[in-house]
């Protein structure tokens, strides 16, 4: 390694939130489905109390969600650059630990850095917040490795197993979805088991005009969001099998691995039973193996980045599993383009009536790949392909030099 590519400095930057008034929502002017997607009326672990039930953005914390930036430089000015969220939380971590243990290294040393990461935080960490920080140096870490190459990650990780990948879309309206060109559709979930078999029979009955207006061989699937229990879970996919849904989405808390077994073995054999967004490292993922869920679904931006997902993704074809990354954008397009075994990626449609592609990075990134016609193909850009946007305000919300003014 030459000196000039030494790891020299590790950053990490949070998208300040602008706090106004949101506009009011007019339900007359859209259908019910696009409503509560929009109010963010989804169905969530939190949905057992009243005051979080129609709206999951507050029932997930203030700043669990905001959007973290890291960058990492060389000594030759060369920057990598990826996302998580997590908000100050995870940038203070980035910030007054994992950047101890990833300067002065080499940025093609992506198991060392991943291992220094991940054993320094033991203590603390292992899954939640502390994962996605690492997860975003990680990439990062990677961004930079193809650019100073010049090559693509996904050349980095071995070269295109195909040309292109199908993708589908997540969003309220399968009707929506199908005429964008997508694969198939995921929807969201919006009733919970706190409220009642009314909720329940509304649940059923979004997912019979679903499938009514899409037709009977176009893929439909449910996101439940951790938001259920063995039983309900159970009853859902046996009402949705007829009605030819492929799969339930994370319907269980993610630790629950002797529930999803039970979960299992009272679904169709017909569905599958899919998760693992909230679930982190490939230890977690074996879990799930073996409890007999048949995809998993890990984000990259979570679960420790593009190392940790190669790892996972062995331990799924070890156990003859799919794996389908939770959205990750550029992230997991370059994973799966890489992927003998990729299957199908994700996208999330959330602009205007929720029937507008845009992109999935931005405004903070801009260079990533739309899907066109339901498929998402890579061009050779180095790195992951993003460029930062300069003219978006970034703060840094805390360095080492800030925490010696609390010492």
């Amino acid at each position: 390694m030459l000196d000039s590519d030494r790891i020299v400095s590790v950053r990490a930057y949070i998208v300040p939130r602008v706090r106004t008034a949101a506009p009011a929502l007019d339900p007359a002017g859209m259908s019910e489905e696009v409503f509560n997607w929009r109010r963010s009326k989804v169905a969530n672990p939190m949905t057992k109390y009243p005051e979080f039930r129609d709206n999951r953005s507050a029932a997930t914390g203030r700043d669990s969600g905001s959007t973290v930036l890291v960058q990492v430089e060389t000594a030759s000015g060369a920057v990598g650059v990826a996302t998580t969220n997590g908000g100050v939380v995870a940038a203070s971590i980035v910030e007054l630990h994992l950047a101890d243990m990833v300067e002065g290294e080499s940025p093609f040393a992506h198991e060392r850095i991943w291992d220094r990461m991940f054993r320094s935080t033991l203590a603390y960490g292992r899954k939640g917040v502390v994962m996605h920080a690492i997860s975003a140096v990680d990439l990062a870490v990677w961004d930079l490795h193809g650019k100073i190459a010049g090559m693509p990650v996904w050349a980095l990780l071995g070269g295109k197993t195909q040309d292109s990948l199908d993708v589908y879309a997540t969003g309220p309206t399968a009707s929506s979805i199908e005429r964008l060109g997508f694969w198939g559709a995921k929807l969201p979930l919006t009733w919970g088991p706190s409220e009642g078999e009314e909720g329940f029979r509304r649940n059923v009955e979004r997912a019979r005009i679903a499938r009514e207006s899409v037709g009977d061989d176009f893929p439909l699937f449910y996101d439940c969001w951790m938001a259920l229990d063995v039983d309900y879970a159970a009853r859902l996919a046996a009402a949705l099998e007829p009605l030819g849904f492929r799969w339930i989405e994370e319907p269980l808390l993610p630790d629950d691995y002797a529930g999803h077994a039970e979960l299992r073995r009272r679904m169709p054999s017909t569905m599958m039973l899919n998760t693992g967004e909230h679930e982190y490292t490939a230890f977690g993922h074996r879990l799930l193996c073996e409890a007999g869920v048949d995809i998993l679904q890990p984000d990259p931006n979570w679960c420790g980045g593009i190392t940790e997902l190669r790892r996972i993704a062995t331990v799924a074809v070890s156990f003859g599993k799919r794996i389908i990354p939770h959205v990750g954008g550029q992230y997991a397009y370059h994973f799966l383009t890489s992927f003998p075994q990729a299957f199908v990626a994700e996208f999330p449609v959330m602009a205007g009536e929720c029937d507008t592609i845009e992109t999935f990075h931005t405004p903070l990134l801009v260079g990533e790949a739309l899907p066109v016609d339901g498929k998402i193909t890579l061009d050779d850009s180095p790195g992951f392909g993003l460029r930062l946007d300069e003219s978006i305000r970034l703060v840094r919300p805390m360095t080492r030099d800030r925490l010696a003014e609390f010492a």
